[in-house]
This record gives C-alpha cells, structure tokens and sequence, in this order.
C-alpha cells in the first residue's frame, strides 16, 4: 500500500495510459487479445483533445508503455503506483433529514429501483478491482455486519457517531487511509464511478445551471481546487465520493489527528477540515454528466427519483400510518424530520386531507414511559381543550399520530406576557376535575431511572449520591408540607406549548402526565426553560395571581430541585444506553444542586434549624 511513484506521468499520459489499460480489460496476460484502440476512441473515452492524445501516445510508445495500440507489460507496471488500494464507506450516520425511514433502518440499506444502495455501491467498486472496503457503521449498527459475510467488507465501528461529525468516522480509520475512495453508503450511482487507477487526489462534481444551494468550487490552474463556498451560480459541486492519495492521505491524516481532541471540531463534516487547510492539501475535480451522481436528502427527492419507492418500502412506519389514516402510501408526501426531543423522534407528513405528525418512541423509552398512561392522559387533554392534535397512539409501541399545527411557534417563557400566559395554563389545567390512574412522583421517577442506571454497574459519579440524599429529605419536607395532588402534564416547558396562527395556545407530549402535586409543573418549567432566580419567582407570582406565601416558595422550589434531580437522573441513563443529550445533563444537574439547596435552606430556617 505504500509502493511510491518512481517516474510520474503527465496527466494526459495517465488518462491515455488508462484507457489502454481498460481495453486490456486490466490483466496483462490479456495483452495479446486487447482491443487496438484508436487515437480518437481515446479521446472520447479521455475528453482529451485529438492533439493531446496524439502526443501522449507517441510519449508513452517512446517509453515502451503502449506498442502498436496496447498497453504494454512496462505500462501496466507503470499504472500501478496509481491503483487504488482501498475503499472507506461512511454509514455511521443518522440520516436524520431522512425520517422516518430512518427511524427504522440506516439510509445506505434502504432498496432503490430493485437494489440495496450500499450493496450496489460494493458492487460497483468490485467491478473495477477494489476489494478491500471498510465500512464504518454507527447508527443501527448491527443492521450492516452481514456485508462482512455476503461481500468481505470489513466492518468497523464509530463509537461516537452521535456526538460528533463524519470527521470520527475517518479517525476511526485514519491508518487505512492510503489510495483510498472516501465514499457514503447512501448513494446511487446511474454509472460506475469508480476507477482502478486514479491520478490524484480529487472530489467528484457535477455542474449546477443557475443558482445552486450546494458547496460550489473554485477552479484553479490544472484543475486544483482552490476554494469552495457554499451555494453559488453556474458552478461544479461537491456531490459523490472523494478518492484520497497517499500524499493527500498523510497530510490529512495529520491534520485529523492534530485537531481531532479540539472541540471546535466535533461537529465538523471531514470536507470543512479540509477546507480549513485547502492550501495543504492538493486535491482537484473529478467531472461527472448530469443524473450520474444521486444524493437524496429527503423522501421527496428519492420519490421522485424512484416513483415506487415507497410503495416497495418495508416499512412499519407507513405501514402504520396508511392503518389510521386510511390513506395510501403513494399520498404520503413533504416528509421531513422535525426538531428532535430528547425523549423521541418526530416527522411531518402530508396527504390529501392534511398536515400531520409522526412521533416515533427513542431509544430506551419503552422502560421509561407507561405508554398505556400516555393514552390515557392523551384523551383527558383532547376532551378539555388543551390538546386536540392527537389522533391515535399504540400503547404498546408508543408510536403516535397527531394533527399538524402550521406556523406553530414555541412559546418564550423569557417575555413576560409569554410567562404569564404559560402560568395562567398551568393554574388552569390544576383546577380541572380531571383525573388519569397513573400517578407521578417526581422523586419515584428518579429512583426508576437509577435503578435502570444501575443495571449497567455502580455509580460512580462524584456528588451522586449526597445529591440523591438531599433530593429524598427535600421530598420529605415537601410532603409534609399537605398540597394536594391534580392533573399534571410534569413535562411543562416552552417546546411543548405551542401558538398557532390565531394564537391558541396548545399543550402537546403528555407521555409523563398523571396525579401529581401541582408544583411539578412549575419545577420542570422553571428547569427545562432555564429559568433566571427573578424570573422563577415572577412565574409563582404569575401562578398564584398575588404574592406566593414563604410555604408556597418553599414548596414550588423542592419541586424544581425535584425535577432538577429527576431529569437529571433520567440524562444519566440515557447516556448509558448510547444516547447523547448534550448540555442538558449539565443543566439538570446544576437546577438540581441549586434548589435543592434554596429549599433545605428554606425549610430548615423555618424549622429554625441552622
């Protein structure tokens, strides 16, 4: 893998020299029946000019490497410095923008037009002589390991694929990187792209008529790229799979390594590492035909690429959604995924009578939410007023459907009147003789989810478990304090209150609703919006329509500290189950060691304890 050029070829020679190899059908004991290719067979085959082959030709039938039309045995020997070695695929992602299908299985195996996208890819690449091919799984992981069986692949996995960008995927298999394709599982190539000797490093394009949304190139002398910018007018674009040389390869594998412990950089795409250092790194453009390259980034665009797509698509998801709704799946269109939550997964959709919503339960949650209760509590809101988007939910699956809200925007709990009006909705669902069979208890919640958490071995975080001990004397301060128990919604916060067009107000995701104190909703507000200390004790202002007594303080502080520590405790668990929530593990824990500490201070001076 590290045989180095010994007398480099011009780039037109290569091109010429390839096309005679081709011919050859690659196998130098094949030169005797190899097609005599004509000068201007190559020039077709190259896009080089008449006069640019006739003169490579005689260069190269000097240096013995093509003989009365054929490559040589001294040419193909000279080709080989060139041969690519390698292949890297990329299918660790999430393919988020692809949902809901992606819910179900990786992107790179969905079937398009009768094949499997990666399969087809593997193919292609063998067709050409490249066998060694790695790939680099993530996301569903388990759902690529028969390609090592059925295609020799080599699988490897991203233990980081939720955190960070396809920049992870690489260092995973920063020492493979030689003359390597970089390529991703979810492509469709309408021809071979693929070679088996490449000159240099380069990036495959296509040309955009117009305006262009797409990381649009610069050009420079000898086809180097020299800058990239994103959109851009009558351009080539980055579409399709990157081939890497050795020179390429060592220095970006330098970089990578350099960089990769930069936080700046876990979000990076491999490409904007490579932009960064561009004047390093040479690498030039790889021309393709219009429709040769097929990037899809919604179900739309395979849609229209593949017309029976979804009507061939295994997937319970439309399956489901075609059982409630009575529709077709050919009506099922403008899908794309929605913000996602940190509990689940959601996606618009659309058919002839309306606009709607998936939501599709996340990893872990069948141990962690009474979907049944969900239901339940679900019906209670449509039959008050405060929730009628919901259509139908599996209490077994915990797959829901509900009615889509156009132009929604989350309520600010940061303006006033915003917070007035979200305290006002609380007050009001309390007051609702309304009830549900289940029953929640912010500080049992969290007993739950470390006894789930403990189940992957102790806890070893520092602070753990004085936290816990504070959280369990606070409940029993808080309990002793006699409020009664209501109706809550225990997950009350801005991305689930939502205006409409006409500014109705919507309460939505009622998964954690049951009999509760009716502080519970205050706590998760006051945590969940990162709630400022004046602004928590306007919202119980705003709450009680007067100035809350030093018991009411008290109290709806325990319940922040409560939920602080629940949400906490429920952050801990989902990132042992291999799912990333990011900075709200911090803000769970820091709400939970700031109030619990307002509250026991609070309760003990009323005791008159020190």
């Amino acid at each position: 893998m590290n045989q180095q050029r010994t007398s480099a070829l011009t780039k037109s020679e290569f091109l010429v020299l390839r096309a005679y190899a081709r011919a050859a059908g690659l196998l130098a004991q094949a030169m005797a029946q190899a097609q005599v290719l004509t000068q201007r067979d190559i020039a077709v085959d190259t896009g080089l000019s008449l006069g640019t082959v006739s003169s490579a030709c005689k260069s190269l039938a000097a240096s013995g490497l093509v003989h009365e039309g054929r490559i040589t045995d001294q040419g193909i020997q000279a080709l080989e410095p060139y041969r690519v070695h390698n292949a890297i695929i990329m299918a660790a992602g999430l393919s988020s923008r692809f949902a809901p299908v992606s819910y179900e299985k990786p992107k790179g195996l969905l079937n398009v037009r009768g094949e499997v996208l990666i399969e087809r890819q593997i193919n292609q690449l063998h067709e050409v002589g490249i066998t060694d091919i790695v790939v680099v799984v993530g996301y569903k992981k388990e759902y690529f390991f028969y390609l090592e069986e059925q295609f020799g692949a080599r699988i490897v996995v991203n233990s980081e694929f939720a955190s960070r960008n396809n920049n992870s995927t690489l260092m995973r298999v920063v020492e493979d990187l030689g003359n390597t394709y970089i390529c991703s599982s979810d492509n469709y190539f309408t021809e071979n792209p693929f070679q088996t000797y490449m000159y240099k490093a380069a990036y495959s394009a296509e040309y955009s008529q117009g305006p262009s949304k797409e990381w649009c190139l610069t050009i420079g002398a000898k086809d180097r790229i020299t800058a990239v910018t994103v959109g851009g007018q009558d351009a080539w674009y980055m579409i399709g799979p990157a081939y890497f040389d050795q020179e390429f390869s060592a220095r970006f594998a330098s970089i990578l390594k350099a960089e990769y412990d930069n936080p700046r950089t876990f979000d990076m795409l491999w490409e904007q590492l490579y932009l960064e250092h561009i004047d390093q790194l040479d690498m030039e453009i790889c021309r393709f035909a219009p429709g040769v390259i097929n990037e899809f980034d919604s179900i739309d665009e395979l849609k229209e690429f593949d017309p029976l797509f979804l009507e061939n698509l295994d997937s319970d998801i439309f399956d489901n959604i075609v059982a409630v709704l009575g529709c077709e799946k050919s009506d099922i269109h403008d899908v794309y995924p929605l913000k996602k939550g940190l509990t689940n997964l959601s996606c618009h959709f659309r058919t002839k009578d309306g606009e709607y919503v998936y939501r599709h339960p996340g990893v872990g949650t069948e141990e962690m939410i009474n979907r049944s209760a969900e239901v339940e509590a679900q019906q209670v809101a449509k039959s008050l007023g405060i929730d009628d988007t919901f259509i139908f939910e599996n209490p077994q699956r915990g797959w829901k459907i509900s009615r889509f809200i156009p132009n929604a925007r989350q309520l600010d709990p940061h303006d006033p009147v915003q917070l007035r009006r979200a305290m006002e909705t609380a007050r009001s669902l309390h007051s609702q003789d309304a009830r549900v069979s289940r029953s929640f208890d912010f500080y049992q919640e969290g007993k739950s989810y470390e006894a789930l958490l403990r189940k992957n071995g102790p806890i070893d975080v520092p602070g753990y478990q004085e936290m816990a001990t504070d959280a369990q004397t606070v409940r029993a301060f808080a309990q002793r304090d006699g409020f009664a128990t209501c109706l809550t919604h225990n997950d009350f916060f801005d991305l689930n209150l939502l205006l409409d067009e006409e500014d109705k107000l919507y309460l939505i995701d009622w998964e954690y609703a049951g009999m509760s104190d009716a502080a519970s909703d205050f706590g998760t507000f006051v945590v969940t919006c990162q709630l400022s200390d004046d602004e928590a004790y306007r919202a119980l202002e705003y709450y009680y329509g007067r100035t809350p007594t030093d018991t009411e303080v008290r109290h709806n502080y325990a319940y922040v500290g409560l939920a602080g520590w629940c949400w906490y405790v429920w952050a801990l668990q989902k990132e042992s189950c291999g799912d990333y929530v990011g900075e709200w593990l911090y803000i769970y824990y820091n709400y939970a060691k700031t109030y619990l500490a307002k509250a026991l201070e609070l309760y003990r001076k009323a005791e008159g304890v020190k």
